[in-house]
């Protein structure tokens, strides 16, 4: 009885496995575009922060500006890929066998872990352009 049960969930098995796999690519290739553009984004800015620090603003304060404008961008996101991702699971309901479709967990470690990759996606490159000279950040332009 047990390996007809098993023929019979086999193709629902590899079909969740590969669904797994897809969405650990989906989240690593979020992290790493996240990181990618608001790496970018922050280092066109080298000139501004430059300024910003000849005009006598604490570094910190940089940084922590840095920090919120991609972790507000990130939450925008975030908002919109839960409500995208609720949908899809209510309608992948019928292969979730164990797990509900709106498992909390998930839907908290995923943004949980968007948010970090943004959080130092934002913060490293602040902190390499406010540890330069502020002459230096000027001509790098």
């Amino acid at each position: 009885m047990q390996e007809i049960y098993s023929k019979s969930l086999a193709r629902t098995s590899f079909t969740l496995v590969m669904l797994g796999i897809a969405a650990a690519m989906a989240l690593a290739l979020g992290i790493i575009g996240i990181y990618g553009v608001i790496s970018y984004a922050v280092s066109q800015r080298t000139r501004e922060i430059g300024i910003r620090v000849a005009l006598g603003a604490q570094k910190g304060e940089l940084r922590w500006m840095f920090v919120r404008s991609a972790l507000a961008l990130t939450g925008i996101g975030v908002i919109i890929g839960l409500g995208a991702a609720a949908t899809v699971a209510r309608i992948m309901r019928t292969l979730l066998f164990g797990v509900s479709p709106l498992d909390p967990l998930t839907f908290a470690v995923a943004p949980l872990i968007l948010a970090l990759a943004a959080a130092l996606a934002s913060f490293l490159p602040a902190s390499r352009a406010t540890a330069i000279n502020p002459v230096d950040a000027l001509k790098a332009e």
